[in-house]
């Protein structure tokens, strides 16, 4: 029971987990766990209520969302820390509007687990002491896990030709900076260290590609201060994809991986894409698409716009007719996704002053949303 959710209303136990504790624990049950890519708070919504396991929130994707810019350190930690914090919070009050439905219309609560959000932490945006309070930030956000990469600052896309590395030992550092914040904390978040190597055209190291990229893995995982490794790769060829993970799990037969299913590579061009299930079981345990949100709104909208353009009025009323026409689609509804059926029980159980005995509309029951 929560005070938060009319009488006789239910939301699930797990709204308690930490979501860190929770993440590890789909990790150690799952072959693998997939998360989208999001860049705000509805698309995370949209994704909870598609009952995914974890969510990715990703720094380019937040880049183009919130700066219509490009992945190349151009916003700051307390930017990506707050669109996190944001996100999170969005999915617990998502998790109470569901639960209670909209009674008055019939329509019965749905019963959703939060999932874990992953955050990218690009750099740590500095120093050991710009990832010290960083991770705090996040932690404090309620993040379950984030990722760093070995780049030098200002960094750029993992997909940008002319990446450099900083050496390994400062990465390692960075690294332990997170744990230690983290323990400090009480918290059990997830850390991932990210390596660039495979690409990379400048690092302290004499060897480059997949020998440099195994090697950055094996040092990090030495350490004892990552969860999870991830290196960078930069087609969908399955080849490195296979070989970087026979070799680290050489040394760590256990080691869990992170793979990104990247919007940058041409997948529907690969003759036969790698599955998420043949990643599973060479060891890739966390799989993400960084950009799957951001290129589905974007085709979506330019879409309409181009229809608004050309058909006018015609273009909106045909959108609603498919919108309508899905069956278990929340955002159809503006005032169901927001929750105002919720806001209006809660209104009335809290007393809020000057709010109507209802949320509906007297018009024709055939033109409400």
């Amino acid at each position: 029971m929560s005070g938060l959710v009319p009488d006789g209303v239910t939301v699930p136990a797990s709204r308690h987990d930490r979501a860190s504790t929770r993440f590890r624990r789909l990790l150690a049950e799952r072959p693998y766990v997939f998360a989208p890519g999001v860049y705000d708070p509805m698309t995370a919504e949209l994704a909870m209520h598609e009952r995914f396991d974890a969510i990715y929130f990703s720094g380019y994707s937040y880049a183009v969302g919130y700066l219509g810019t490009t992945d190349m350190d151009l916003y700051a930690s307390t930017e990506i820390a707050d669109g996190a914090r944001r996100t999170v919070a969005a999915l617990r009050k998502f998790q109470l509007t569901m639960a209670v439905g909209d009674p008055a219309n019939g329509i019965p609560g749905r019963t959703l687990d939060v999932p874990p959000v992953l955050v990218d932490m690009d750099t740590g945006y500095g120093n050991v002491f710009n990832v010290q309070r960083t991770a705090e930030l996040y932690v404090n956000a309620g993040v379950a896990g984030f990722h760093m990469e070995d780049q030098v600052a200002p960094k750029r896309c993992g997909h940008i030709a002319g990446k450099a590395l900083v050496s390994a030992d400062e990465m390692v550092g960075k690294l332990r900076m997170a744990r230690a914040v983290a323990d400090d904390l009480g918290s059990d978040v997830v850390v991932m260290a990210r390596t660039d190597a495979y690409s990379a055209v400048d690092a302290p190291e004499k060897a480059r590609g997949m020998e440099l990229a195994v090697d950055r893995a094996l040092r990090y995982l030495d350490s004892g201060a990552p969860d999870l490794v991830w290196c960078e790769l930069p087609t969908s060829a399955r080849e490195p994809t296979v070989t970087f993970a026979e070799e680290v799990r050489k040394r760590f037969p256990d080691a869990m991986l992170g793979f990104n299913y990247s919007s940058s590579f041409r997948w529907d061009k690969d003759p036969d894409p790698i599955s998420f299930d043949e990643l599973g079981a060479l060891g890739y345990r966390f799989i993400f698409i960084t950009l799957a949100a951001q290129h589905s709104a974007a085709l979506g909208v330019a879409r309409l716009y181009r229809d608004l353009q050309q058909r006018g009025h015609s273009a909106y009323v045909d959108l609603q007719r498919e919108e309508w026409g899905e069956k278990d689609l929340p955002s159809k509804s503006h005032h169901f996704f927001t929750g105002v059926p919720y806001h209006q029980l809660m209104g009335e159980a809290y007393a809020a002053g000057r709010l109507g005995a209802t949320v509906r509309e007297d018009v024709p029951e055939e033109t409400r949303v």
